[in-house]
């Protein structure tokens, strides 16, 4: 908090208690104002987490999703190459074995 100096003209007309008043009002207000201030940040801080928490936790679950589908993907591939060896070690043993 800043030193408010009273003007000497302010302080005659109002005395000193009167001045006294006038200093602890203005105190009084700035401290309100303050504390108004920070209420009104941090409920837009708050706010402004929760929107993007729940962009976050969106975004999450898209990846997520395109994670299993991946892996499905890899395990179909993987049936189809599994397979696809077994027939030819197969063929390969039956050519093998008729001669």
């Amino acid at each position: 908090m800043g030193i408010i100096a009273i003007p000497r003209i302010l302080r005659e007309k109002l005395s000193d208690d009167g001045a006294e008043a006038l200093v602890d009002v203005i105190n009084k207000a700035e401290g309100n104002s303050r504390e108004d201030t920070l209420k009104f940040v941090e409920e837009k801080f708050e706010r402004r987490l929760s929107a993007e928490t729940g962009k976050l936790r969106l975004e999450i679950s898209e990846v997520r999703n395109e994670i299993l589908k991946t892996r499905a993907e890899m395990i179909k591939w993987m049936f189809i190459f599994t397979f696809g060896q077994f027939w030819a070690i197969l063929s390969v043993l039956f050519v093998f074995f008729k001669k």
